[in-house]
């Protein structure tokens, strides 16, 4: 079983950034697994934003935020990190960290093919 705790989150002006984190816990090594950072605002559907491979040498993003999103992951550390700039206030959602256990990209940005997700952390922006 993975655990998977994001932090980070919080109330940022349009235009700020913001580093989230999800940091896996229990007996598991999070290089086993693709992971990836999803974002649900309310009324929508849950969406991908970054998804990296179990190695971390492949990332993928969605349209809007590549340029100003940037995934990494520090295995070591059993940790995932989104850093987030130039924010809008159309990206205000909960925001969650998920792990899959399949390693091709097939499928790495459906949600649907993750398998443990975390609690989410609630990311604001004003305008």
């Amino acid at each position: 079983q993975v655990q998977l705790v994001e932090s980070g989150g919080g109330l940022v002006q349009a235009g700020g950034s913001l580093r989230l984190s999800c940091a896996a816990s229990g007996r598991t090594f999070l290089s086993l697994y693709a992971m990836g950072w999803f974002r649900q605002a309310p009324g929508k559907e849950r969406e991908s934003v970054a998804t990296v491979n179990w190695s971390g040498s492949i990332t993928y993003y969605t349209d809007s935020v590549k340029g100003r999103f940037t995934i990494s992951r520090d295995n070591a550390k059993n940790t995932v990190y989104l850093q987030m700039n130039s924010l809008k206030p159309e990206e205000t959602a909960v925001y969650y960290c998920a792990a899959r256990k399949e390693r091709s990209a097939v499928g790495i940005s459906n949600p649907r093919t993750y398998d443990y997700w975390g609690q989410g952390t609630q990311v604001t922006v004003s305008s």
